[in-house]
């Protein structure tokens, strides 16, 4: 099977399976009841303490992330160049990530905002910590001048946030390893205010930098491990 057949079996794939959980929904007309509402942060906090829940959520996360494999790869490596890289990512900024796709504070599909909104929180916790397991696919610098450019810009940029190797903490992501398209069209998205997220502090500290300077940027981040 060539990979653009595996690609579109898998796509057919989930969305068979997110059809048969959308019909799972009440066809009554009537609402279904607002399932309690779980505190996504401290439910992780929690598993990250006990070993034997972690275990099953990352297992179940790994089938849940089956459905995300269809744009992001296997194991979250991603293989196009505009679609972000979710392995080896900080489990709470994902987190955050998965808040905002299920809700209004981002941009997205409304496919993708279904398939969030139809996961349970344990779904949730376990697809974040399955992701942030996985080793990044690491890529050397295609141009080693360029990145050596941006290195000098990303200490001056980026640094505070992201840390000195690129992988961030907590909230701020990693970008260490980060597909070079996704991370191009994301900066420019917050310097010219045109992206699917505003982040003020970002798009200040971005604010001056050219086209050039971001494309060094990139080449260095992108070949960080």
């Amino acid at each position: 099977m060539t990979y653009a057949t595996a690609k579109h079996f898998r796509v057919a794939m989930g969305i068979a399976g997110v059809a048969a959980m959308f019909m799972a929904f009440p066809a009554s007309g009537q609402p279904a009841a607002a399932p309690a509402q779980v505190d996504l942060t401290a439910r992780l906090k929690e598993v990250e303490s006990n070993p034997r829940q972690w275990e099953t959520l990352f297992k179940s996360g790994k089938k849940v992330a089956a459905f995300c494999a269809n744009c992001h790869g296997d194991g979250g490596n991603s293989v196009e160049p505009n679609t972000p890289n979710l392995a080896g990512q900080n489990p709470y900024y994902l987190l955050q990530q998965v808040r905002e796709f299920g809700g209004s504070q981002r941009k997205t599909s409304e496919f993708k905002r279904r398939l969030v909104n139809a996961m349970t929180p344990d779904e949730k916790i376990g697809m974040v910590i399955f992701y942030a397991g996985q080793e990044v696919t690491y890529k050397p610098a295609a141009d080693p001048a360029l990145a050596k450019r941006g290195e000098a810009l990303y200490a001056k940029a980026c640094v505070e946030c992201h840390d000195k190797d690129g992988r961030g903490e907590r909230e701020y992501s990693r970008v260490a390893g980060q597909q070079p398209g996704y991370l191009s069209k994301t900066l420019k998205g917050y310097r010219d205010g045109t992206g699917a997220r505003i982040h003020r502090q970002m798009a200040d500290e971005i604010k001056p930098l050219k086209d050039a300077d971001i494309a060094a940027i990139v080449a260095y981040v992108s070949s960080m491990k």
